[in-house]
């Protein structure tokens, strides 16, 4: 999910030092890591015997090649988790995945981290000699937008790319349905099976938590609306998301629930920027609070002033945000039961 990271903040400055990519990654506070470049190894992994060609058409409208079934993929953290969910496994992992207060990350899904390679956690910190030494057939991220893969240093890109063929699947200004639906199709491709009891389970969870998040939203309506506000916090600053700009939202919004439509405030539009002076701009009777690592966790926007003077949070009317939720049925379903509780709970605030 997330601009001025670039995708979801960006190239150009939210504030001094901040890239609208980075605080896309970042959630606001943004830590670019010194990008350890060094020699690529050309070496490949052996072709599998029997092993039939791979290839898949991007959301680029690049065609990945392989002339074996790829074995060591590389991913972005939440890319892993999906494949994982499909049976689908990688060799390596960029991205936030260690723990976050004792717990999983929540990008991490049900990746078992601790038996992957990691290439960096921070943005800017994917670790180029460590990529070659892992003999990748393949890599996978998100885009946010096209054609830039998320987690990986535009600095390095060409080596990043001479190694091994890339995937990007678009996370941004489409539906959520777009990206389960490609990530099914990518897994699918990878081996995946489509048709385990696992994934038909996760498959019709989801569809009845659509069906629950729908009725939420119309009795919500019903009752003389509720509005939501998604957003991400760091120390300067109080970013109110543009739903449209999220796959998320996006969908959130057909479903039938009612945004803050906050405004572009860069060309990546993705955010509108406010001081913690004017976080009270928008009325809300619901917010979305950013869940990622990187980004300000409850605690510590409790410590801002006007924070703890907004309706929505004085009346406790709060619910995380799975801004990179991994893109498979099985990570969104709980995600779309957890918000249906959230508004089903909630109150129009005056």
């Amino acid at each position: 999910m997330t601009t001025t990271h670039r995708s979801l903040s960006g190239r150009s400055t939210s504030g001094p030092g901040m890239t609208r990519r980075g605080l896309l990654a970042s959630g606001g506070a943004l830590g670019l890591g010194a990008l350890l470049t060094a020699c690529g190894s050309d070496d490949k992994s052996a072709k599998d015997a029997g092993s039939e060609p791979w290839s898949f058409k991007d959301d680029r409208g690049r065609t990945a090649k392989v002339n074996h079934a790829p074995k060591n993929i590389v991913a972005f953290v939440s890319t892993a988790a999906a494949l994982h969910d499909y049976g689908v496994e990688v060799t390596g992992i960029f991205g936030p995945s260690k723990p976050v207060g004792g717990k999983p990350n929540p990008q991490a899904g049900d990746l078992d981290v601790g038996k992957l390679t990691s290439l960096g956690e921070s943005w800017g910190q994917f670790n180029i000699e460590k990529y070659a030494s892992l003999k990748p057939d393949l890599l996978i991220s998100n885009m946010f937008p096209p054609p830039a893969l998320w987690f990986v240093p535009e600095e390095g890109a060409k080596k990043i790319e001479a190694l091994a063929p890339t995937v990007g699947i678009k996370g941004a200004r489409t539906s959520l349905l777009d990206p389960l639906k490609r990530y099914t199709e990518l897994a699918e491709s990878l081996g995946g099976d489509l048709d385990s009891e696992k994934v038909r389970a996760a498959r019709a969870r989801f569809d009845k938590a659509e069906r629950r998040l729908r009725k939420a939203a119309k009795d919500a309506k019903a009752k003389g609306g509720l509005k939501v506000l998604a957003m991400t916090g760091d120390a300067d600053q109080f970013y109110v998301a543009v739903p449209d700009s999220y796959c998320d939202l996006n969908y959130f919004k057909d479903l039938g629930i009612e945004f803050v439509e906050g405004k572009k405030s860069d060309e990546w539009g993705f955010w509108e920027f406010l001081s913690w002076e004017n976080a009270d701009k928008y009325h809300a009777d619901l917010i979305m609070i950013d869940n990622r690592s990187s980004a300000l966790p409850p605690k510590e926007l409790a410590k801002k002033p006007t924070w703890k003077l907004l309706p929505a949070v004085k009346a406790g009317q709060t619910v995380p945000w799975s801004m990179e939720e991994r893109y498979s049925y099985a990570g969104y379903a709980p995600v779309l039961e957890q918000l249906a509780t959230a508004i089903e709970k909630s109150k129009r605030l005056t």
